[in-house]
């Protein structure tokens, strides 16, 4: 154990009723227990595997409320985690305090100055509605729904990643409300090392209530998914790391492996989606794409010039809620051979469905002066499987007990296994599971940064955080480690 590592806190003690009614006026949004109407659904998010269960939520309709919250929390002694979405929930807070922000949803586009300035509830759809109109684009994610703050203070791989970089990387100032309970508005001149660490690093150094970054002056975009069948997947593998060795800059990729359930036209397939987003002219994305297209006949292909605005359309991520388990490789390099292992491991005679995707990272991904770990890295794999409600199981305290559970997480260790020699770490944004309560949790929060950045990291957490107020966190280091991946945000 680190010289700065904290023991699990004792169960925290029943709230005090006239601090609880204190905290009632106090806030401006609703203040909900165990019980009361609404505190069901004030908990949930898209993440239906690990709802939290808070022995108070705060409801938070602006920055006051948060600080209150806090205030509150430290009072009683309380851990506090935070919630606006849900997609990105990765530790369920029992008996601490939620503060949910959905109800913090203001968005602020200046044209002129290509800005934009969202509060801490705000999903990535909403600012590309707002930004659109001007001829601008946020470095948002694949998903509309995902949240704007946690998905950037996990650094942000998006639409337009390998031509902008990351989203972190576009921030301008973070409203911060700390462990102290103060409200902090932090720049890279007023805070510089506090600052830094938030842009790839800072979940867990307080909660975020606002955040400006940057636009960038994209309107339209060449793309589209190439779709294969089975016959021709494991060319489309190889073709695929090929074809990213020549690309330019200008074109963010992904590729997907999907072996599709029982589901009307897609019934027992197994797919290999490509998914292009390219920032020049279509009739040049459709010179770069011909190698991929060569592969042989497609499934389907709607690669096409589109708005922005569509951009969503070229992953066609889920919508609805639901549950499931997950976890990711970054590598620096990776050849064909370990590629089809793993689309064989994840095929049809899978013994649980899991979705494999493959993000071409490089490119202006690699510059950067925020604490996103890893930058040199040229893929993330990323493993998916849907679980049960039931088999996931609700709550902190039974992570791994489910025999579901433990097939998805032993064929996903089998999976990373196959890619394992050029394995850099992992990637924040893509831990989707209960990592804080696995056996190797300290090691899974340790491979998000490299040694040198994980030690500042975790002296920044134990000056701003000395009590370890927020500290449920996707990165899985648990309380007993200070590592400032506490979620501060799961979007």
């Amino acid at each position: 154990m680190e010289t700065n590592d904290l023991a699990l806190p004792s169960a925290p003690a029943p709230l005090d009723p006239a601090s609880l009614a204190a905290l009632v006026d106090r806030v401006r949004g609703p203040v909900l227990v165990p019980g009361d109407d609404g505190y069901d659904a004030e908990r949930s998010g898209f993440q239906l595997a690990r709802q939290h269960r808070p022995a108070v939520i705060v409801g938070a309709r602006g920055a006051e409320d948060v600080v209150a919250a806090v205030r509150f929390a430290r009072d009683q002694g309380l851990p506090v985690a935070v919630q606006a979405t849900g997609h990105g929930l990765s530790a369920a807070t029992d008996g601490g305090l939620l503060i949910s922000t959905r109800r913090m949803a203001g968005v602020r586009v200046d044209a002129a100055a290509g800005t934009a300035h969202v509060e801490a509830g705000v999903v990535w759809g909403q600012v590309v509605e707002a930004a659109a109109p001007h001829g601008l684009a946020p470095l948002n994610g694949s998903s509309p729904g995902v949240g704007v703050i946690s998905y950037t203070l996990g650094g942000g791989v998006g639409v337009l990643a390998r031509t902008y970089g990351f989203a972190a990387d576009q921030v301008r100032s973070v409203d911060l409300v700390t462990a102290d309970g103060r409200l902090r508005h932090l720049t890279a001149d007023t805070d510089p090392e506090l600052f830094r660490a938030l842009l790839g690093g800072g979940h867990g150094l307080g909660v975020v209530t606002a955040m400006e970054f940057g636009l960038v002056p994209v309107a339209r975009l060449y793309g589209g998914q190439l779709v294969f069948g089975a016959e021709q997947i494991d060319e489309a593998l190889a073709a695929y790391l090929r074809w990213t060795e020549t690309v330019p800059d200008a074109l963010t990729s992904s590729l997907a492996l999907i072996a599709y359930p029982d589901l009307p036209q897609l019934r027992g397939r197994y797919l290999a989606h490509i998914r292009i987003a390219y920032t020049g002219s279509a009739a040049e994305g459709e010179r770069l794409v011909a190698p991929l297209r060569a592969v042989g006949p497609r499934v389907s292909d709607d690669l096409r010039e589109m708005p922005y605005a569509e951009s969503h359309t070229i992953h066609r991520d889920p919508s609805d809620p639901h549950a499931y388990d997950g976890d990711n490789a970054l590598l620096s390099g990776l050849d064909a051979a370990a590629l089809r292992r793993v689309a064989a491991l994840a095929g049809p005679s899978a013994p649980v469905m899991t979705v494999v995707q493959l993000n071409h990272l490089g490119g202006a991904l690699s510059a950067g002066t925020g604490a996103v770990g890893h930058r040199d890295a040229r893929y993330a794999l990323r493993l998916l499987s849907p679980l049960t409600v039931a088999a996931a199981g609700e709550g902190s305290g039974n992570e791994g007990s489910d025999p579901a559970l433990a097939t998805v997480r032993a064929l996903h260790a089998e999976a990373l296994a196959a890619v394992a020699p050029w394995r850099l770490g992992r990637s924040v944004n893509f831990l989707f599971g209960g990592h804080g309560h696995r056996p190797d949790a300290a090691e899974v929060a340790r491979s998000v940064h490299d040694a040198d950045e994980h030690r500042r990291l975790a002296g920044l957490k134990a000056r701003h955080d000395p009590e370890n107020v927020f500290r449920f966190h996707p990165a899985g280091a648990a309380a007993a480690d200070r590592t400032p991946a506490a979620a501060t945000s799961s979007g």
